[in-house]
C-alpha cells in the first residue's frame, strides 16, 4: 500500500469510517476497466470531479461511473452561474490527490461536495483511492458525513 493509501485510510479510521483500500495491479483508467478489476457492476464505480467558477470557488461532483455530470444540474446545485472543470494543478491543490485518482474524502482543504443521487443507491461504492492504481471501498453514506456534502440529481438522464 502507498503512503498516500495509509494516511487516506488512517484519516477515515478516526473518523469511525469502515474504508478499504484494494490495489489490483493493473491499469483501470475507465469505469468499465475498474469495475472489471475488482468484480463490481459498473454503477458501483464512483467518479469524483473538481470544477471551479469565475470566483475561484470549487465543487466535488460525485457520480457513479456510467453516469455523465450535467453542469446545468451541478451549476444549479451549487448556485453558481457556471463551471469547468478544474485544472489538474487545482486538483492536487484542493484535494491532495492527483486528477485521475481523486478520492471521494480526505481531501487537503474542506470542499463543497455534491453527490449525485444515484450514488446512494449502493451498498459499498468504490472511487479514486489517491492514486491512478487504488480504488477506495467506502459506503456512500459516510462520503455524505465526512463531507457534510449535499445530495442532489447532477447527471444527465440515461438515453431510453
Amino acid at each position: 500500500m502507498t503512503a498516500v493509501g495509509d494516511d487516506l485510510l488512517a484519516r477515515l479510521g478516526s473518523l469511525g469510517v469502515e474504508a478499504e483500500l484494494l490495489e489490483p495491479g493493473v491499469p483501470m483508467p475507465t469505469v468499465p476497466l475498474a469495475a472489471a478489476a475488482i468484480g463490481v457492476s459498473e454503477s458501483a464505480i464512483i467518479k469524483s470531479v473538481l470544477f471551479e467558477d469565475r470566483a475561484g470557488r470549487v465543487v466535488l461532483a460525485i457520480a457513479n461511473g456510467p453516469s455523465r455530470i450535467s453542469r446545468p444540474l451541478l451549476t444549479l446545485a451549487f448556485g453558481a452561474p457556471k463551471l469547468w472543470l478544474a485544472s489538474p494543478g487545482l486538483v492536487l491543490e484542493q484535494t491532495g490527490f492527483p486528477a485521475g485518482g481523486v478520492s471521494p474524502v480526505g481531501h487537503k482543504v474542506a470542499i463543497p461536495v455534491i453527490v449525485d443521487a444515484g450514488v446512494m443507491r449502493e451498498v459499498w461504492d468504490y472511487g479514486g483511492g489517491g492514486t491512478e492504481g487504488a480504488l477506495l471501498k467506502i459506503q456512500p453514506t459516510d462520503i455524505v458525513r465526512v463531507t457534510g456534502a449535499k445530495i442532489a440529481t447532477i447527471v444527465e438522464p440515461i438515453p431510453t
